[in-house]
């Protein structure tokens, strides 16, 4: 293996680390501790805020200091941080100790995306696979945190479920720095192809750069609500919707964990597709079966529900690759991280929110307006796809 593929595994790794530590919690919140700690559902998931905030409101910071000081050094403190809090949060009595934990979990976990994203597509020219792929990793840790979460809970105890992972990055972490101590890395010119920014031109045009950002912008808001609502609410969803044969934490966990693992292939296709076709009829496409789904779910149940959640969840997965791919085109190596950032504070922004609208939505008439306000919110990604230039 090259030392580019070595370096393009850790950063895959790290993404799958990302997502994972991220949403402990939230199968952790939904299948132990509400119980446990004597607080329902919707008076728990709220102390998860403050770690979502962090992982927006940091992430200008990270990606600044990827541009200015040093990528694969910002990379070392995100593996190391990110594991170092996640096995603190391990130790918390009460909520407010946890609700800490995932404050520091968060402003470590703020550091993948800006960062790790751009050392993604560094020199590449068709970067739709390699981001295709690193999404693929980071929904496997969405996938993997309700699966192993719940098996933890079940054999060991909810405190193993942070300690184990926060163990892994810690130690993923040092081979990140023993890797770096190899020296630098270069681009094969196999994978340095040139591409256009936009088809059929060259260097996008100021009015297409502000045009195109403001699309990417406001779908990237109500993207974050859509994924931050489906990944953190589904093991709710699926413990109550799937009570007939789903009654333990590692049965809620193993369905979550097939409807996240098959939805992050998605990734593959629509990497594919724009590569070789237009962007905007493939966003289009995804932001409309995202619609159809979500109104379908509303009322489902049983296995009905289960194989339309897989279906929604391929929907929202297979958006996650577009946004990426179009900042990672119009812009220029020696600001893009700063773009990255950009686009995942609004992410992240908005997806804070998440918790605890569904914990007022569903306190109030359920998961049933849950999946109304997140069917709204896919046709309203739907016109703004229809609104990205046709050449683009």
């Amino acid at each position: 293996m090259t030392r580019f593929s070595t370096q393009f595994l850790f950063l895959n790794i790290g993404h799958l680390l990302d997502h994972l530590a991220m949403l402990i919690f939230a199968t952790v919140a939904a299948l132990f501790l509400a119980e446990a700690w004597n607080l329902t559902y919707d008076d728990l998931i709220p102390y998860g805020t403050a770690g979502l905030v962090a992982f927006g409101a940091f992430a200008l910071l990270a990606g600044w200091l990827g541009d200015k000081w040093s990528r694969e050094g910002m990379m070392s403190v995100f593996f190391l941080g990110i594991g170092a809090s996640t096995f603190a949060t391990g130790f918390a009595d009460t909520p407010l100790q946890i609700g800490a934990g995932l404050l520091a979990i968060g402003v470590f976990a703020a550091i993948y995306h800006p960062v790790g994203l751009a050392m993604v597509v560094e020199g590449r020219g068709r970067t739709g696979i390699p981001i295709a792929v690193n999404g693929i990793y980071g929904n496997m840790g969405v996938a993997l945190a309700a699966l192993v979460t719940g098996i933890l809970i079940d054999l060991v105890g909810w405190r193993a479920a942070f300690f184990v992972p926060g163990a892994v990055s810690i130690a993923v972490g040092l081979a990140w720095m023993l890797f770096l101590r190899g020296g630098p890395v270069e681009t094969p010119a196999s994978v340095a192809e040139a591409k256009p920014a936009v088809q059929g031109e060259g260097d996008p045009t100021r009015a297409v750069l502000i045009h195109v950002f403001a699309i990417i912008f406001f779908t990237t808001a109500l993207g974050g609500l859509v994924f931050q609502s489906t990944t953190f609410a589904l093991p709710e969803v699926f413990d109550e919707r799937l009570s007939d044969f789903a009654g333990s934490a590692t049965e809620v966990g193993g369905y979550a964990f097939v409807t996240f693992t098959a939805a992050a292939f998605a990734q593959l296709l629509v990497g594919w597709l724009v590569d070789n076709y237009s962007i905007r009829w493939v966003f289009v496409g995804v932001a409309a079966c995202q619609a159809l789904l979500f109104t379908a779910m509303i009322h489902a149940d049983g296995l009905l529900a289960f194989f339309i959640a897989v279906g929604f969840m391929l929907a929202v997965f297979g958006q996650i690759p577009i946004n990426d791919v179009l900042i990672g085109r119009m812009t220029k190596s020696e600001w893009r991280a700063r773009a990255f950032a950009a686009r995942y504070i609004v992410t992240f922004a908005v997806a804070a929110t998440a918790l605890n609208l569904i914990a007022w939505l569903h306190e109030a008439w359920g998961f049933e307006a849950l999946f109304v306000v997140l069917a709204v919110a896919a046709a309203a990604i739907l016109c703004g796809a229809f609104m990205l230039p046709k050449r683009v």
